[in-house]
């Protein structure tokens, strides 16, 4: 007998979330704390949620934000987003994701070769890239060690105590970028280049690529510039490295989880990187066994704005993050730490407290880093919505009242 249960077909509900998702007064209400017995139904488990999920989030497009590398999404990213849940595609197999297979790989045939990349996969975010990229480091050229400048994300880090890799941290310049004059040999190492450090937004010298015998650029946050016809050049050097990450979830604007890692030799990397099972049509390539279609919400972008809709987007906030960079050097009361590499500025208040000076100012605008033992702000030009002349405003106006 064929039955039918409607908690898995199209359903009004959907209007009603997007309603929802519309409603600039939602409120929140208490939720049980122990697990019903009977479910209360999805139009009220709607109503329910929709004060806590949407309105004690972060917002990330508010015309201040500018504290954290988490961009807004354009509305096509939700879309895909609702469509890719709705189909659950598993992309472990292709007979469960016929197109999201095919979509992945036209997205990498764009991207990759702006990176000198043959190819690669998705994967949920730099850290697990990262790990992917050191992994064919070590199995493909057979590296012990790997070599990164001390401003080096942690899943730098967390890779080597996984893969059982030997960590040299070498200091880094005024910049915040790697140290060449530090370097140790480089014979049968790693050598990790950071292209946008999370902290200052520096850029390591990418002439270093191919002094090792794997060079691996941790691209999460400047990849992106690749596109940018004004900008690529900062990472020039980054097309002859063996392998390159990307957080498609930072400045190409995607929901969480999507990143890209990309290899140079693709056809040597998957051979190291891949297992096989008598339940796989083909081999399992990388860390993740399951994962989702992340890559239909950035083809979906990518239709929609082309290059050049990402480059403007990339190119104006660069700008944004310079304007910023001006009005502190012109205002006596605050001290800037370095001119914007990547569109982050470090600064603080002359004589007095940044973390009092951060507070003071509206949630989500700026944020702290410490620099060699010392506390800065922090501000990241990701929101192409952001209100700079506001911004700026706010915080000339917070350096007034803090001097």
């Amino acid at each position: 007998m064929q039955t039918s249960d409607s908690s898995f077909s199209t359903h009004d509900g959907l209007n009603k979330a997007l309603e929802l998702l519309a409603s600039p007064h939602r409120g929140a209400v208490d939720l049980p704390f122990t697990l019903p017995e009977s479910g209360l139904g999805e139009m009220r488990a709607l109503e329910m949620l929709s004060g806590h999920v949407l309105d004690k989030a972060a917002q990330l497009g508010s015309p201040s934000s500018l504290a954290h590398m988490d961009p807004p999404t354009p509305w096509i990213t939700w879309a895909m987003a609702l469509w890719n849940a709705s189909r659950n595609q598993n992309m472990l197999h292709e007979a469960t994701s016929p197109f999201a297979t095919q979509a992945e790989a036209l997205v990498l045939a764009w991207l990759a070769p702006l990176f000198g990349m043959r190819g690669g996969h998705f994967c949920a975010g730099s850290t697990i890239a990262n790990l992917t990229g050191l992994w064919a480091a070590r199995d493909v050229a057979g590296v012990s060690t790997v070599v990164t400048s001390q401003a080096a994300h942690l899943s730098i880090e967390k890779a080597c105590r996984l893969l059982r890799l030997e960590l040299v941290k070498v200091s880094v310049d005024r910049w915040g970028r790697l140290d060449r004059e530090q370097l140790p040999s480089l014979d049968n190492a790693c050598l990790v280049l950071t292209a946008g450090t999370t902290a200052t937004g520096g850029v390591d010298p990418l002439d270093l690529v191919g002094a090792a015998k794997w060079t691996h650029v941790d691209a999460a946050w400047a990849g992106s510039l690749r596109l940018s016809r004004t900008h690529s050049a900062r990472l020039d050097g980054i097309q002859a490295a063996d392998s390159v990450a990307v957080s498609a979830h930072k400045w190409l604007f995607q929901p969480k989880d999507s990143a890209l890692v990309m290899f140079r030799n693709l056809d040597a990397a998957n051979a190291a990187i891949s297992f096989g099972g008598g339940y796989l049509a083909s081999p399992n390539v990388g860390v993740q066994g399951s994962r989702s279609a992340a890559a239909i919400p950035l083809l979906a972008t990518l239709l929609a704005w082309g290059r050049e809709g990402v480059a403007q987007r990339l190119d104006r906030l660069m700008q944004m993050a310079d304007s910023l960079a001006d009005e502190i050097e012109k205002c006596d009361r605050l001290e800037l730490w370095g001119r914007p590499q990547t569109a982050i500025n470090v600064f603080r208040p002359v004589g007095s407290s940044t973390v009092a000076f951060v507070q003071a100012l509206p949630p989500g605008m700026l944020s702290t880093c410490v620099l060699d033992g010392q506390t800065w702000a922090r501000s990241v030009a990701a929101n192409p919505s952001v209100d700079m002349d506001g911004v700026v405003e706010k915080i000339l106006a917070a350096s007034r009242e803090d001097a």
